[in-house]
């Protein structure tokens, strides 16, 4: 697939919109495995609010998902080749969402609103 955005092995951050205020916050950090036309499956980490704590938690299993690449309810980020997907986690710093791997990478994500 010659015109892909995407390669197998490029790692992801995708943010998956809410369509209601009060739907789970839901992201993913992982690495692609497949491509087609209109889709890729990813294997890594799901991360969830938590409402009690207002803090990003991921699950500690991998999982696999499939996202459609016309879905308007996900915001795909491309993570560097360097960042270890195990390392990332969230933190707040001056009133910013971050998501860092604690070796110098940050990816702020406060511009997707509050709480992201």
């Amino acid at each position: 697939m010659s015109d892909a955005v995407l390669a197998v092995g490029e790692k992801v951050h995708v943010v998956t919109r809410r369509a209601f205020p009060e739907d789970v916050r839901r992201h993913f950090v992982g690495t692609v495995q497949a491509i087609s036309d209109g889709a890729i499956k990813l294997e890594g980490y799901a991360f969830v609010l938590r409402g009690a704590t207002n803090e990003y938690e991921r699950r500690p299993e991998k999982r696999v998902r499939v996202l459609s690449l016309s879905d308007t309810g996900s915001i795909i980020n491309v993570l560097p080749e360097s960042v270890h997907l195990e390392d990332l986690a969230y933190e707040f710093a001056s009133g910013r969402l971050l998501m860092t791997d604690g070796a110098g990478y940050e990816l702020e994500l406060t511009e997707f609103g509050p709480g992201a």
